[in-house]
């Protein structure tokens, strides 16, 4: 999961339109009333358990995950969601573990860096060995090719075989008429745009014929602490396993910490303030820095089949069956980690055991419809979100059902385990069409929608809903409310920074005995209910992001 605005409640109120209703209200209460905290939280134990040893894609983990959820899918009565009749599509990968070491030559002499304390470094490319001599290294801003913006951070320069240092997250123009705000008319002002990820900065420079590409991490543009990062790259990877073997990425992808970005450029003479400042002007040129970089990535690489599984329930109308709402929601996680003293497993139990769960309780009261719905409805739990989206990502470059008749994906990404709310977030920055219905579905129920009240960390970019959405498929992902009813006006707040700071990526994201699931139970119920209260929706529209 990448984390945005708090943990993600059931993204199900949106739906509103997308199913036919009527007298399906009355009926669709006993399945709604199936629906419990403590049915949600059977299925978080097992999934968090240590028996399943964090879920990583390609291990014991995953064996455990892809059956227990096959398992429940076919309880549920859901038929196999594959056309060869089976419960999952395949999804080839590639693992690697890396072990890099960097230093740069300054004109004082060599400036090693401590893996993982002061940066992490690997590659897409599946080879053993990556090797970068006295490469280069240019400084290019926020690294940022954009012409709608008349924005070009490569301007002039050829980096081919070279390194690039950059800082992540948009350019942050100050609005000309205000200066302590964001210019909206440039990269959405606030919002973090996709030229802001990580991915986008990793994709440019491979295309720019760069070496490597070093990103400075910052928290505050980043949404996260380095010690994410350094859990996150500090284990195996994984990429899809393409036929190039990924020879069209750059060398070497890497983050480096604050000090040490500022150390290197202090080296080279140069002042990191002073450097960013000039980033966040259109005029900005990149900087060749008196520096070479050194990098040698060995790694181990493996590759095997891992799993999106799949359950599929049928439409009940002849000529509308063959068009799918897709649900989704990410099983795997970080799996074990050997180095770490004591506790050794990442079980994952809010990222996203959770989110799981509360796929399969849905999946259920669905399955207890009569008549059903009239479209199709399918129920996929992805793998490898964690290593890049990478589940959903194959999906949807190869899917099981035509995207042109995939009407939407509503993606569940971990649920809000502290109490009810009333009100939800909307993570889409306006990058979806579905926002009407959400906010229309939502005020029926009583509660109100809120913008995403933390744009900058780019949550809409980070989770399985964006590779529908990118390739045209209309797209949902909520965060649950921070009006926590019968708790202080902070409570919502306090509780996400202390995930964020304590427990997100950390083995300690395990199930917690003061937790109230009637927050899922209650966004599940509501949801649902506004769906059916709605009119069946002949057309959703379809726009890129």
């Amino acid at each position: 999961m990448k984390i945005s605005g708090w943990l993600i409640a059931i993204p199900l109120t949106a739906a509103t339109s997308l199913f036919a209703v009527d007298e399906l209200t009355l009926r669709l209460e006993p399945a709604l009333e199936a629906i419990t905290p403590d049915g949600l939280l059977a299925h978080i134990k097992v999934l968090a358990s240590d028996e399943f040893e964090g879920r990583a894609p390609g291990t014991k983990g995953e064996e455990l995950s892809v059956n227990y959820i096959t398992d429940q899918f076919r309880k549920i009565g859901l038929k196999p969601g594959s056309p060869d009749g089976s419960y999952t599509q395949e999804v080839p990968l590639a693992g690697i573990k890396s072990e890099p070491r960097m230093s740069f030559a300054v004109r004082d002499g060599t400036i090693d860096l401590k893996y993982p304390d002061d940066f992490i470094a690997s590659s897409a490319r599946l080879q053993p060995e990556i090797k970068i001599n006295n490469s280069e290294v240019v400084f290019v801003g926020y690294g940022v090719v954009a012409p709608e913006y008349g924005w070009d951070d490569y301007k002039n320069v050829d980096v081919r075989g070279k390194t690039l240092l950059m800082l992540i997250g948009d350019p942050p123009i100050p609005d000309p008429k205000d200066s302590s705000k964001l210019d909206e008319k440039m990269f959405k002002g606030k919002a973090m745009t996709y030229y802001g990820r990580w991915t986008y900065k990793y994709e440019i420079a491979a295309q720019k014929g760069a070496a490597a590409a070093v990103i400075i991490h910052q928290t505050e543009s980043a949404g996260y602490p380095y010690s994410v990062v350094r859990t996150s790259w500090g284990k195996e990877n994984y990429e899809i396993d393409s036929l190039n073997k990924n020879a069209d990425a750059v060398g070497a992808r890497s983050w480096i910490t604050l000090d040490v970005a500022k150390k290197l450029l202090a080296a080279c003479g140069q002042d990191f303030d002073a450097l960013k400042k000039s980033a966040i002007t259109k005029e900005f040129r990149p900087e060749v820095l008196d520096a070479k970089a050194n990098i040698d990535i060995k790694q181990q690489l493996r590759s095997f089949k891992s799993h999106n599984v799949i359950g599929k329930l049928e439409g009940s109308d002849p000529k509308l069956r063959d068009e799918y709402i897709i649900y989704t929601a990410h099983w795997d996680h970080l799996g074990l980690n050997h180095n770490l003293q004591g506790d050794q497993i990442y079980n994952g139990a809010v990222d996203n055991a959770s989110g799981v769960a509360s796929l399969i309780q849905l999946a259920s009261a669905f399955a207890k419809l009569n008549p059903r719905p009239k479209r199709s409805v399918l129920f996929m739990a992805t793998t490898a979100e964690e290593a890049g989206l990478l589940g959903s990502k194959f999906y949807a470059l190869r899917p099981l059902y035509p995207l042109e008749k995939t009407l939407a994906d509503i993606n569940i990404d971990t649920v809000n385990p502290w109490g009810k709310t009333r009100d939800i977030e909307d993570l889409s920055n306006n990058n979806s069409t579905l926002d009407d219905l959400l906010t229309a579905a939502a005020k029926r129920n009583g509660r109100v929608t809120q913008p995403n009240s933390e744009p900058e960390k780019g949550g809409f970019y980070r989770a399985d809903h964006f590779e529908f959405s990118k390739r045209g498929v209309p797209s949902l992902y909520t965060g649950g409310g921070k009006d926590f009813i019968g708790k202080p006006a902070d409570f919502g707040q306090q509780r996400k920074d202390d995930y964020i700071a304590h427990h997100y990526h950390q083995v300690s994201d395990q199930i917690n005995p003061n937790w109230d699931l009637s927050s899922a139970v209650q966004d599940i119920q509501t949801s649902v209910r506004s769906w059916l209260s709605g009119r069946e929706r002949r057309q959703t529209s379809r726009v890129e992001t």
